[in-house]
């Protein structure tokens, strides 16, 4: 069984998750302050931790960060902060994904069941589907396999596993890069800091101009309708996500 901790100080919000997770088959664990959460922590080693950032006795990102010295425990923000800054510093300090107060519990517990999966199942090496084309990270390669009955021109590629007919995508070496980092998260954010520390380093974590750029130039590769992606997905203000 799944154990969750959840850390809020609001009485009405640790009651109402309690009975939701309880009755999908979570055993559940529930602190107050930032220091509870600490201790149930240690004490109670969830398999994820569910965490607002406003507490009475310490912020939640100091929470993360100390959590995040000893335990790769996967971590939800469940925030009342409409400041993107509070929440893109939440994600820099480790956490896995947010939600915004007010919440749906449906939209709470689909990225609870997000999180668990990515962090249950193995890296992913296998290859990736984004829409119609085939990512395969191992070999460095973008492709969409035709119809046999496709007049391809470009029929074998030698040295591949890909048998022909296909249709590659060329991407230079920044752009491999950014989309390895976001495809190997399906479905998590990923902050703009973390993408810009990534890709680029360190001293480039205030350029969010490259990333625009970029991702830009992925889009018009990748998706049918650049100006209405489906699978590189911006969260304004904080990051971007690979929807699968």
């Amino acid at each position: 069984m799944t154990r969750v901790l959840v850390v809020d100080d609001e009485p009405q919000i640790l009651r109402a998750l309690r009975i939701n997770l309880h009755a999908r088959q979570y055993d559940v664990v529930t602190a107050g302050t930032g220091r509870g959460a600490l201790e149930a922590a240690a004490d109670a080693h969830p398999d994820l931790v569910i965490l607002d950032l406003g507490l009475p006795d310490m912020d939640g990102v100091d929470v993360i960060r100390s959590l995040r010295t000893w335990t790769e425990v996967p971590i939800v923000i469940l925030s009342g902060r409409i400041n993107s800054a509070a929440k893109v510093d939440a994600l820099d300090a480790g956490a896995d994904d947010y939600v915004t107060k007010p919440f749906s519990v449906e939209e709470l517990l689909a990225r609870i069941r997000a999180v668990t999966r990515r962090t249950s199942e193995p890296e992913l090496i296998e290859p990736i589907q984004l829409g119609r084309w085939t990512v395969d990270l191992s070999d460095h390669l973008i492709y969409e396999t035709l119809p046999a009955n496709v007049d391809a021109n470009n029929s074998q590629l030698e040295g591949t596993r890909i048998q022909a007919p296909v249709r590659q995508v060329h991407l230079t070496p920044t752009e491999w890069q950014l989309l390895q980092a976001l495809v190997r998260h399906p479905g998590r954010l990923v902050s703009q800091r973390q993408l810009l520390q990534e890709v680029w380093g360190p001293t480039y974590v205030e350029q969010t101009h490259y990333l625009r750029q970029y991702v830009k130039a992925l889009r018009h590769k990748l998706e049918d309708d650049p100006t209405r992606p489906r699978h590189l997905i911006t969260e304004p203000g904080m990051g971007y996500r690979f929807q699968p």
